[in-house]
């Protein structure tokens, strides 16, 4: 098993359905160097018994990257954490924390935190898989968990499976009543437990989760705990990962444009290969979020990118008025 170093998880993306594709991911590899990124959710019956192997697919660019799995059958898991290991994922992630029903009803996500020596049972025939580190991404409890003893369980029962690096959500997950974008919104954010937990844990690797969205708060939480994981913020805003890359790390923060110029030979590439632009133009559509003339950026992409022959040109119309601006 390859060691772990906490610097490696100062700074991450988290796993979010729908979006952090490896198109997505490519993107934001250019706006950060550092941190590290994350799949989507891919369900361990997907490539196990489904062989949809396609779903690894990612460019070397985007290392350190790491594979997300979803499920609860330890054999299962194993296999699929050897495929992600043997694809070149740097890092194997379990779902204890997403909320939907079609995961609960599959018995993985969230409602695992119920059953803690599951999850230990996976990750331990994970861990015996592959060299690289597995890792758990959960809530800080489901329901009526309202008892810090709960979380502890838990987390006694990951160090006894061998987990190093736990990712906490800091919320809450309600299983029935709530929708998973109320269940990023509704239960109330409680860093002080978090807080707690690697207080009490200081040999554990914990990075945090849920509602993070300045540098500045960024910074605040590196106070308290080993890694900040962003993940709507840095979707909807893709230019806070620059901004942050450059306070951690001290890089030169780039102009929106530039890092627009540099995703022109990947864009190419993959349309050449036959992809669709409006596939990779979605991830784009916040770069200029807040500044002059984003409106119109948006729009010009939204618009023309799912037209026939759509390509590179497109793009250059939409940054037109950018420069103008600048």
């Amino acid at each position: 098993m390859q060691p772990i170093d906490p610097s490696d998880f100062r700074l991450t993306v988290a796993p979010m359905m729908d979006w952090t594709d490896r198109h997505c991911r490519y993107f934001h590899r250019l706006l950060s160097p550092h941190a590290r990124l994350y799949t989507e959710m891919v369900t361990s019956a997907a490539l196990v018994r489904g062989q949809q192997l396609r779903l690894l697919e990612h460019s070397q660019q985007e290392h350190p990257v790491a594979l997300q799995l979803g499920g609860s059958d330890a054999r299962e898991l194993a296999t699929a954490a050897r495929y992600g290991a043997d694809a070149g994922y740097d890092e194997i992630n379990l779902n204890v924390g997403c909320p939907s029903d079609r995961v609960q009803s599959g018995r993985f996500g969230a409602c695992l935190m119920y059953e803690p020596a599951l999850v230990g049972d996976c990750v331990k025939a994970m861990r015996d898989a592959v060299d690289v580190p597995v890792t758990v991404k959960c809530r800080i409890g489901v329901d009526d968990q309202d008892d810090y003893a709960d979380l502890q369980h838990f987390t006694e029962t990951m160090l006894g499976a061998g987990v190093e690096v736990l990712v906490v959500h800091a919320r809450k997950a309600w299983l029935k009543g709530l929708s998973p974008k109320e269940n990023r919104e509704i239960p109330p954010l409680d860093y002080q437990r978090v807080y707690r937990l690697k207080r009490e844990f200081p040999q554990l690797t914990v990075v945090i989760n849920g509602g993070i969205s300045t540098v500045e708060e960024v910074q605040a939480q590196l106070g308290h705990v080993d890694g900040v994981m962003l993940g709507r913020a840095a979707y909807h805003d893709p230019y806070l990962l620059a901004q942050v890359e450059a306070a951690l790390y001290g890089e030169p923060l780039p102009e929106r444009a530039h890092m627009l110029q540099r995703m022109r030979p990947y864009i190419e590439a993959e349309l050449a290969r036959g992809a669709a632009l409006k596939h990779i133009s979605r991830h784009l559509l916040g770069l200029y979020q807040g500044q002059p003339g984003a409106r119109g950026f948006r729009r010009t992409l939204s618009e023309g990118a799912h037209l026939p022959g759509a390509g590179w040109g497109l793009v250059e119309q939409a940054l037109a008025p950018q420069r103008v601006a600048a």
